[in-house]
């Protein structure tokens, strides 16, 4: 796509000017993976709305009431509610890195989530506010007077909110905030709701039609339509939504790496906030391995983890035996069955039992959700498939949740090194 030569400069202005006030206010700002440079984005973030949030609702009422348009009027009471939110922001970061405590051991990190969703409620409230005021005004038109100051007000209005935008955007993307990209993207629609207006005062310039009522209409259904995008979004994290896949296959990698590692299964990565993950996951290793030496490689492994990804890592050994016959038979069989069946995501933890009468295969299987086929279905492929190998052969089979995607290195790793 083409980008012209002004367009890039401003883009660059932009970030130029981004990297001045993080170099300015905020202490070794590269280093986001700290919660206190975490919070003092927040609280950049924060006084940076207020004060342009401020500035710009007094200008639009100012033009507002000198003019008689509700829908400007209407636009400055949408920036004091921006202002508002900036102050809920600013609160929110601060009780979010507060540290744990008895009714909390695992911080209060979530309330960065509900700082997010009390913003995004708010602007549902002020488009619901505004859809009211806007239907009066249908019903009542009146003659505006605009003047060519209304018009550079407003031009000055969209050009501070794009980089406002652009601002908190880029701030909430640094640190991977749901709360500053909330505020970003309510940025994006005020620079939307303000063209509009824009282009509602051009029009009642040119033609003697009544269209300021209809307008703030349009502007207020979008405000609503917008809150309840970022309602969804911000609640997502408090219902506990699915880990960052980029987190989980660099967990998967990093542990794979290690020498001595044969498999890794049951991933699972819990969300209490931004800075408070906590994982926990089985590493394969040789069951006729020095067992202290296994144990090591462990702590190393959640130890190194830990400090490089900034998450709290637990790992659990699982001895596996890879100097069996039969298991090695069994796992080729296992391997090509799981493969046929829709819906099965791995398998792991393969054994055996032998009794004088019969031998329990025993197994876990990782099943995807809107898996068709049932569990004694599946159980029952796998007696008659291994009943290749030798017919007193009982599958005992655990099914698992695949909580996580990762990479199914632990049954091939296994049977290779047989």
């Amino acid at each position: 796509m083409y980008i012209s030569e002004e367009t890039e400069t401003i883009i660059n202005d932009r970030k130029e000017m981004n990297t001045f006030l993080l170099k300015k206010f905020i202490k070794d700002y590269e280093n986001v993976k700290e919660p206190k440079v975490r919070e003092n984005y927040g609280k950049l973030a924060g006084v940076v709305g207020i004060i342009s949030n401020t500035l710009l609702c007094a200008m639009k009422i100012l033009v507002g009431i000198v003019s008689g348009s509700i829908a400007i009027i209407a636009d400055g009471i949408n920036n004091l509610a921006d202002a508002s939110s900036s102050i809920i922001t600013l609160i929110g970061f601060k009780l979010a890195s507060l540290p744990e405590d008895e009714e909390h051991p695992y911080g209060h990190a979530r309330i960065e989530y509900l700082t997010g969703l009390v913003v995004s409620v708010l602007i549902i409230i002020v488009g619901i506010q505004l859809l009211q005021t806007s239907v009066e005004k249908i019903l009542n038109p009146s003659i505006m007077n605009y003047s060519i100051s209304t018009i550079i007000v407003l031009i000055l209005a969209i050009i501070i909110k794009i980089w406002q935008a652009s601002f908190n955007v880029s701030l909430g993307k640094r640190i991977n905030s749901v709360a500053l990209l909330a505020t970003g993207a309510d940025s994006r629609n005020d620079v939307i709701s303000t063209t509009v207006v824009l282009l509602s005062v051009i029009i009642g310039q040119l033609t003697s039609l009544a269209v300021d009522g209809y307008i703030g209409c349009l502007v207020a259904l979008f405000i609503i339509w917008s809150g309840i995008s970022l309602v969804k979004e911000t609640i997502s994290p408090l219902l506990g939504e699915a880990p960052d896949p980029e987190l989980v296959q660099t967990i998967a990698d990093l542990s794979s790496e290690y020498p001595g590692v044969l498999g890794i299964h049951d991933l699972v990565v819990h969300n209490y906030g931004p800075g408070k993950i906590f994982a926990s996951i089985h590493i394969e290793v040789d069951a006729k391995g020095d067992l202290m030496e296994s144990h090591d490689l462990i702590d190393n492994i959640e130890k190194e983890i830990s400090e490089k990804l900034k998450i709290y890592l637990v790992a659990h050994m699982d001895p596996i035996n890879t100097h069996d016959p039969l298991l090695e038979k069994v796992a080729t069989i296992v391997t090509r069955e799981i493969e046929k069946i829709e819906g099965i995501d791995s398998y792991h933890d393969l054994r055996a039992v032998i009794g004088p009468s019969h031998t329990n295969i025993i197994f876990d299987v990782v099943q995807t959700p809107g898996i068709k086929i049932n569990q004694k279905e599946i159980t029952a492929c796998m007696e008659k498939a291994l009943a290749e190998i030798q017919d007193n052969l009982r599958v005992v089979i655990t099914f698992d949740v695949a909580y996580t995607s990762i990479p199914d290195k632990s049954q091939k790793a296994a049977h290779d090194n047989n």
